[in-house]
């Protein structure tokens, strides 16, 4: 018994580190409908499904982000809609996910590289422990210039295409609509993360 528990708790651990982890649905119908965009026909930003990004989604049928509330650190309500005008790259991650803190860097780069502009890099972390998100704030405070936002009920990372994956980063144009999304790690400073964000940018 005892041997079987370890091997579990082996594999788990693995899982964690070593990319993507998939979750079960919280409950029946936590999935919104922008889950629909999951799959199906890619739009023109496809072409961008390449080197670090060779993962990425970019359904045609356009899905607006999630109507559902975050909060800032001062504990201040916010939401997708606050962001509108902007392109947004949102980020869910979590102190326990390793690819997540591994790829944290290389959107902060993002952030800096596009300071001034219409872009904004939005992580959400997805702790639900004081501890944990006193450690996430930590976390942040060193890779600026990110903002910290934080959904302690871990229901956000459901309610988008690739549900329950983590780390999971969707891209949003200036009207809130999901344009891409991409599950697992990936270097957001790369020449093709900011040719697909230009991309978006450059849309009227």
């Amino acid at each position: 018994m005892k041997t079987a528990l370890a091997i579990g708790a082996a594999v788990l651990v693995a899982l964690i580190a070593g990319g993507v982890l998939l979750y079960p649905h919280i409950a029946p119908g936590s999935k919104d409908k922008a889950a629909a965009g999951a799959t199906g026909a890619q739009s023109e930003l496809s072409v961008y499904a390449k080197g670090p990004l060779t993962r990425l989604s970019a359904p045609v049928d356009l899905v607006p982000a999630p109507d559902y509330g975050f909060v800032d650190r001062e504990g201040e309500a916010a939401s997708f809609a606050d962001f509108k005008g902007k392109v947004v790259v949102v980020n869910l991650w979590a102190m326990w996910c390793a690819p997540c803190r591994t790829e944290m860097p290389t959107l902060a780069t993002l952030a800096s590289a596009y300071e001034g502009t219409d872009l904004l890099v939005l992580p959400i972390n997805v702790d639900s422990g004081d501890d944990a998100i006193a450690d996430a704030k930590s976390f942040l405070d060193v890779h600026e210039p990110l903002p910290f936002y934080s959904d302690k009920s871990f229901r956000l990372p459901f309610l988008f295409p690739e549900s329950g994956k983590m780390p999971q980063t969707i891209l949003l144009d200036r009207q809130g609509r999901i344009r891409a999304t991409f599950a697992g790690e990936a270097d957001w400073a790369s020449a093709e993360a900011r040719a697909l964000v230009d991309a978006l940018l450059a849309e009227s």
